[in-house]
């Protein structure tokens, strides 16, 4: 095996991560077609997608080195949003945990001398700066929308950050 025990535990850990950012995001996702605004219930659906993505890179890396994937229960996530606001406010904070987490797996890389790990986790904290970006992004965006009227023109702009307009 080319993995600690040490890090396969953590890289475990991560994995739930991933996969509770992507329990959230489409809870998010849903919610916000309930509120009638489709494009951003897209935009977070395309968010969920790509955190199970990252869940699958971590558990293929894990396995490449001949450690164990194992999965952890998840916990549900918060459905009770009131406004598009307080969604995209959890956002920037979930991409921030993601971020803190990330770098202190690379701390752990470098502590075990784990070459291996510390370059494939340096994708993940050039992701990270773009995950937080565009949250910060949508919240400004979203923030400076007063009236619903406003959030509905803000869909447009949505649609051009996923490259639909």
């Amino acid at each position: 095996m080319m993995i600690s025990k040490k890090m396969e535990k953590a890289l475990n850990a991560q994995i739930n991560m991933e996969l509770e950012a992507f329990y959230i995001y489409k809870q998010m996702s849903y919610v916000l077609q309930e509120m009638g605004l489709p494009v951003f219930g897209g935009f977070f659906a395309d968010q969920a997608a790509e955190e199970q993505g990252h869940a699958n890179k971590f558990a293929n890396y894990i396995l490449d080195q001949g450690g164990k994937v194992t999965l952890q229960p998840l916990k549900a996530p918060k459905a009770a949003y009131k406004t598009v606001e307080e969604i995209c406010g959890d956002f920037v904070d979930h991409e921030v945990q993601v971020t803190k987490a990330i770098n202190k797996l690379v701390e752990l890389a470098r502590s075990e001398n784990d070459i291996a790990a510390e370059v494939m986790l340096n994708w993940f904290v050039s992701e990270q700066v773009e995950e937080v970006a565009s949250a910060n992004e949508m919240l400004d965006m979203v923030s400076k929308a007063k009236t619903e009227g406003q959030l509905l023109m803000l869909e447009g702009r949505v649609a051009r950050m996923r490259g639909e307009g």
